[in-house]
């Protein structure tokens, strides 16, 4: 309780300031919803999201105090704290709920209604929001000196910084700016393509390429050199290791799941069809054996998180400090009996009400996790993908062993691996920003209102993004890859048919046990090996210029441009999944000529210009833009740096 005592935040307790006003629920709102579906964009297509508390904050004081010319340093607190829910929720719903439109169209059924979703999405949320707070004494109070909650302390320091708002406002708006044009250019226009590739004939079996995206090189940057390494290391051995030998050794073998054999395959399809047939399986055993292996090392923390939270679940529960005032106990604890009675009855997730009742404490069993997690690795490093998989390997087994299989059986699997893995993501950022609103001196209660406000609106908001971007492409496409949703699919579906290719999965489960036996985080080794090498490339090069940026520039002036650096990124991150969703409506959008809108703007470019139809002439093109981009990442890194 000392810590508690000793820390003076920002905004003292008995002064009161703006906070929770009309102005900050309505822009955090739509910030909810514009960082939701960029997320959402960007997951699918790499299968990673990243936090959006940072730019949401600098968003708000640029909009706020240079536009409405209001100065509340709560105020913008709010506004992240409503605004990051929507890159939570997006997170939780694109890693699972995707697996259910795929069955959809195998099945030939009806996917789960907008309704559905919503429910599914702000069932997950809502809990891990109630889940977090009496939680909250325990980590961001008692435990300020030890846990660190990286992207809180960062996104506090931004807006502690208010005065340097419309500078680094302008940063994050240059680099969205900058991506929306980029990905309009590539992907709208084709002007080139947004995938370069090469096959290495002399090397049968491997291929090697990079998809030229800003996205992927904000990711990287903020990830930074060492977790973009691990993800490109994990590329490597897929690509340029593990698919020459399959090459090698089994050309003239039909290995399951292929029908044909392994020479065929690669004449046919090159080194993706190796990738898809062989690979992916591998990855998907070191990821889920990954998060299986995260979860075993963290008991130790889960076990001492339980004990304190019981320790202080009722204590201080009434204050007069308005620094120390959370939501009242018996609102939590009837919220949480309401949601099992939704979970009970909600269609899509067909368990009787004991059953409800276990989603329930699995799902503060991984709040607690992943609350804990972020504290000491931040959101972006949070193993919620792992959780999801345990969650799932246990749904599906304790569902066939109850009489629930096929079809209902995956359904409801993959729902229960919906509301947790929203739960998970939920509970890490909700912590981020409640050690934000610490710092600041916020009033926690209207910070976890905030929260469920941002749950509700992003979860509303989901199911129109899911429907449009799969009628736009569709999940499982080039465009659209879906890889986390695809894996839990191939997980449900293993554990309930049998059909799974458990030899390869059981190699990559294996490379993840001596992974880990190496001292190497398993978790990003495994999804660089489950992805294609093309994602890892572009994210090391993100990685690589901080790598640099760290480097050459020392104390103050490298804090100032890792921050100028990790703002520009998030403005690519948000530009180019904003415009990702832009087209996938002008992708359903019909012209009287009977194609798409999207069909239009893309073949005006080419037919315009036939020199860009060329691949290699599209490869050169798209080489220099990325060139172009990465060199554009550095000068906003060091730019600012030099007038400080």
């Amino acid at each position: 309780m000392s810590q508690e005592n000793e820390f003076k935040p920002f905004v003292p307790a008995e002064k009161t300031m703006p906070e929770f006003t009309a102005t900050s629920i309505i822009l955090g709102i739509i910030l909810a919803v514009v960082f939701g579906a960029a997320n959402a964009y960007l997951g699918l297509r790499v299968g990673m999201t990243v936090s959006a508390s940072i730019p949401a904050a600098v968003i708000s004081m640029g909009i706020i105090r240079m536009i409405l010319k209001k100065e509340s340093i709560l105020e913008n607190n709010m506004v992240q704290t409503i605004g990051s829910a929507g890159e939570s929720v997006a997170a939780g719903a694109i890693f699972t709920l995707p697996a259910l439109f795929l069955w959809a169209k195998e099945w030939g059924t009806e996917a789960p209604s907008l309704v559905e979703i919503a429910i599914i999405a702000f069932i997950g949320g809502a809990l891990g929001v109630l889940f977090m707070i009496p939680l909250r004494k325990a980590l961001i109070v008692q435990e300020h000196g030890t846990l660190p909650y990286p992207e809180g302390q960062a996104c506090a320091e931004v807006l502690v910084a208010g005065e340097e708002g419309g500078a680094k406002a302008s940063t994050v708006f240059a680099g969205l700016g900058i991506a929306a044009a980029y990905k309009f250019i590539a992907d709208g226009l084709k002007a080139f393509p947004s995938e370069v590739h090469y096959e290495i004939p002399a090397y049968k079996g491997s291929g090697f390429g990079a998809d030229v995206l800003p996205a992927l090189l904000g990711v990287g940057y903020i990830c930074g050199p060492k977790i973009s390494s691990y993800l490109l290391a994990g590329g490597v051995l897929g690509w340029f290791v593990i698919m020459p030998l399959i090459v090698l050794f089994g050309a003239n073998i039909t290995l399951f799941p292929a029908d044909v054999t392994v020479a065929e395959l690669y004449a046919e399809g090159g080194s993706f069809a190796i990738w898809s047939n062989y690979v992916k399986y591998i990855g998907a055993g070191a990821v889920a054996c990954g998060g299986i292996l995260s979860l075993i090392k963290s008991l130790p923390l889960i076990v001492k998180t339980f004990k304190d939270a019981l320790k202080g679940f009722g204590k201080g529960a009434k204050s007069e400090e308005r620094t120390n005032q959370d939501l009242d106990i018996r609102f939590i604890l009837i919220g949480v009996v309401l949601l099992i009675l939704a979970i009970w009855l909600v269609p899509v997730i067909p368990i009787n009400l004991f059953g409800a009742f276990l989603v329930v404490v699995f799902g503060f069993f991984f709040a607690t996790v992943s609350s804990r997690m972020v504290g000491l690795v931040g959101s972006s490093n949070n193993p919620v993908s792992g959780m999801t998989i345990a969650t799932l390997l246990v749904a599906a087994l304790a569902l066939k062993a109850t009489g629930t299989i096929g079809q209902a059986g995956m359904t409801a699997a993959i729902a229960i691996g919906g509301v947790i893995c929203i739960v998970a993501a939920i509970a890490g950022d909700t912590s981020q920003d409640l050690k934000t609103g610490y710092i600041l001196g916020a009033t926690p209660k209207k910070q976890q209102i905030g929260e469920l406000i941002g749950v509700l609106a992003s979860s509303i908001a989901i199911g129109g993004v899911l429907y449009l971007l799969d009628a736009a492409w569709g999940y499982g496409s080039a465009e659209l890859p879906a890889p986390q949703a695809t894996l839990m699919k191939m997980i449900v579906e293993g554990v309930m048919g049998g059909n799974l290719p458990w030899t390869l999965v059981g190699i990559g489960a294996f490379i993840a046990i001596i992974v880990e036996i190496l001292g190497i985080p398993v978790l990003p080794f495994a999804i660089g090996l489950y992805l294609p090498v093309h994602l890892s490339v572009p994210m090391m090069i993100g990685g690589g210029v901080r790598w640099l940026v760290e480097k050459k520039k020392k104390g103050d002036e490298q804090k100032q441009a890792v921050e100028n650096g990790v703002l520009y990124s998030s403005g690519l991150i948000a530009g180019e999944g904003i415009v990702g969703i832009l087209l996938a409506v002008f992708a359903i959008i019909q012209l009287p000529s009977g194609k798409s809108l999207g069909d239009a703007i893309s073949e005006f470019l080419p037919n315009l210009i036939p020199a860009l139809q060329n691949v290699n002439v599209g490869n050169i093109i798209g080489i220099i833009a990325f060139a172009l981009l990465t060199l554009s990442l550095w000068q906003f890194c060091v730019r600012k740096s030099k007038k400080a």
